[in-house]
């Protein structure tokens, strides 16, 4: 459904995308992790035609990101990381106003529906302002969805909501890739991107660093992580199983912590740098 080929973004003499090639397919949640400055957000700009590639290219559906913006655009939407709703207005009327813009046909039915999915139904009529930021959050999802695209962009869908919410923003995600959506998502929860997507792409200053099922990433570099102190710093020792890390534990002096693997340590054993929400 996305490809792109050795796609390559410079702002001036600076890189923030080098050589990026994706293969992602129908149907699939696919995230893209790494720290600020990895070159995610410039992905999407490029996928979502909001900017040109200084080289390579990309397609979605077979249609390139470039050549074929017009036919491209109805097939997404992007539910981006600010909540750029109107507050004033209610969540019903924010929607309309959207559908409006994009000539979505049948627009009140079609709202409603999806307000009823959303379990915003009984909120519709409220001023945005008074929703909260779980609500808002669900309420941007909505009106992505109006125009009923096959590919759904989400840049850091949960960010700043409590885990509960989180969980039941997750259910929505997995509901839509049900209906054969594809989902393309940026994060820095650790969780989040275990927990959603079939497969992910670590990326760090531009580059593809590592590309797969999160499984499999954390199998490559180890199933436990010993953890311990040294001074005011924790160092961080990959294993392959259990026996192993208490045989570690065994020759430090001091308190040590027994964890499983997850997708931070694959991109700390990458790349020496911690990711951070």
């Amino acid at each position: 459904m996305i490809v792109t080929e050795n796609l390559q973004k410079y702002y001036g003499s600076t890189c923030a995308l080098e050589g990026l090639t994706l293969h992602i397919r129908e149907g699939e949640i696919f995230g893209l992790l790494g720290p600020n400055g990895a070159g995610k957000t410039t992905t999407i700009k490029i996928l979502t035609t909001l900017t040109y590639p200084s080289g390579g290219r990309a397609s979605i559906g077979g249609l390139d990101v470039v050549r074929d913006r017009p036919r491209l655009k109805p097939l997404i939407a992007v539910c981006p990381q600010d909540i750029n709703l109107d507050r004033e207005l209610t969540a019903f009327e924010n929607l309309w106003f959207y559908g409006r813009l994009y000539r979505v046909p049948d627009l009140k039915r079609r709202i409603n529906e999806l307000l009823e999915w959303g379990q915003l139904a009984e909120r519709a009529r409220e001023p945005v302002k008074k929703l909260s930021g779980g609500l808002m959050r669900r309420l941007l999802i909505l009106r992505a969805l109006l125009s009923r695209p096959r590919v759904l962009f989400l840049d850091e869908p949960t960010v700043g909501l409590d885990p509960q919410i989180r969980r039941q923003l997750w259910d929505m995600i997995r509901h839509l890739q049900a209906q054969g959506i594809t989902v393309l998502l940026t994060t820095h929860y650790i969780e989040e991107a275990e927990s959603l997507c079939h497969r992910v792409a670590i990326l760090n200053r531009g580059r593809l660093m590592a590309l797969d099922a999160p499984k499999t990433l954390i199998s490559r570099v180890g199933g436990y992580v010993v953890e311990t102190v040294d001074g005011y710093q924790r160092r961080y020792r990959l294993v392959k199983d259990r026996g192993e890390a208490y045989d570690r534990a065994r020759e430090e002096p001091d308190g040590v912590l027994i964890r499983q693997a997850n997708l931070e340590d694959v991109f700390i054993q990458l790349t020496g740098e911690r990711l951070s929400p």
